[in-house]
């Protein structure tokens, strides 16, 4: 797959201050919530990476009704959608009109700097939605801040009664009954019988892609496939500066050892089933041999090499990487550097026989990333 080459625009951590941070996978904790949901984030006190990264990672869990009131956020996000169906609201800087997009799950949504969103579910099905993004222009490292433009710890609570009046056009008995007739905070539930917008499905255009039913990037029999987020099939991620991707791998399957090629650091977040997880680092240290089911996120340091073996269910993941348009070196298979380089390098290389660099050579001449068990 050809995938163009581009900077991180990420936070620069020296290897050597990587290796010494722990890369364990964990899981997020509650942070606030009500009748209409909950709010969970990852905090980099339990997941260092996130700081060192700049990279934050939170979930929203909406109940029905649930409504996550208008806010924005001091950093640029890709959204996905784990689990249910709703309806989000974004304005973009500068729009006259928001748009009120359907989303589902499967669902990538690029966020970038200065939008106003909201999220609502109709349903009875709980609606979950992942946010990772990038953190190093906010204003704490590894962390979302949120802006919440109404409820108890909405912005014009802070101003004056005579600010918001002016601001408005309103009087001030006006105002302050505006500012001060939403009880709660974050996360609401809507009135039954309370209307809301009707989503537009041409607003979903050039901002969501849907991962499940988007054309596959690499799809190998009983071993896995993927599909690749980047400006061309979500032009909005150029604004956001992410990349991403969802990749599933059958049972017992491997993903092939490899690394990102251009500074980028890689955050995952297990959506599905379960497996085994190998991070090797400077000097050919193993950083990080671990188990990780549903729910886990876990960061790969810069150039770090990265390989996943499957458990008997299979396992499916959603990345991102911290550049639009990300380039991965493969270190098995048939795209591997290995089938690249000459017959006397790697038999100098490895201080090897002519037979046993043959045999070497012989294999993986098929399998491209993602291997099936045998």
């Amino acid at each position: 797959m050809q995938i163009l080459r581009s900077v991180s625009k990420f936070s620069s951590v020296p290897a050597k201050r990587e290796m010494e941070i722990d890369l364990t996978p964990r899981l997020s904790k509650k942070s606030y919530g009500g009748d209409g949901g909950a709010y969970y984030a990852w905090c980099s006190e339990e997941l260092p990476m996130l700081g060192a990264a700049s990279i934050g990672a939170a979930k929203l869990a909406l109940e029905k009704r649930g409504l996550a009131l208008p806010s924005y956020s001091d950093s640029a996000k890709v959204a996905y959608v784990l689990q249910g169906n709703g309806t989000f609201g974004i304005v973009l800087p500068e729009a006259t009109k928001e748009k009120v997009i359907a989303i589902k799950k499967g669902d990538a949504i690029a966020l970038p700097f200065g939008v106003v969103t909201w999220w609502f579910n109709p349903n009875d099905t709980e609606l979950v939605v992942l946010f990772l993004g990038d953190t190093s222009k906010g204003h704490k490292a590894g962390q979302f801040t949120n802006f919440p433009i109404t409820g108890t710890n909405g912005i014009f609570t802070g101003f004056s009664t005579e600010f918001v009046s002016r601001a408005w056009d309103l009087t001030e008995d006006e105002a302050k009954n505006l500012v001060s007739s939403q009880t709660n905070s974050g996360i609401v539930k809507v009135k039954d019988g309370q209307a809301m917008p009707e989503p537009s499905p041409k607003d979903r255009e050039g901002i969501v892609l849907n991962c499940e039913e988007a054309p596959l990037d690499v799809d190998i029999k009983n071993g896995g496939c993927v599909v690749v987020l980047n400006t061309k099939n979500l032009p909005l991620v150029g604004q956001v500066g992410l990349g991403a991707d969802l990749v599933r791998i059958n049972g017992h399957a491997m993903c092939s050892p490899g690394f990102s090629c251009d500074s980028a650091y890689q955050v995952t977040y297990i959506v599905r089933g379960s497996g085994r997880v190998q991070v090797v680092g400077v000097d050919g240290k193993c950083v990080l041999q671990t188990h990780v089911k549903a729910g886990y996120l876990f960061i790969v340091p810069r150039f770090f090499v990265v390989s996943k073996i499957a458990d008997a269910d299979g396992m499916e993941w959603f990345s991102i990487i911290s550049t639009p348009n990300p380039v991965f070196t493969h270190l098995a298979g048939k795209t591997s550097v290995w089938k690249a380089m000459s017959s006397e390098v790697l038999q100098a290389a490895f201080n090897t026989t002519p037979e046993l660099e043959k045999l070497f050579r012989s294999k993986r001449t098929s399998d491209e990333i993602f291997f099936p068990p045998n």
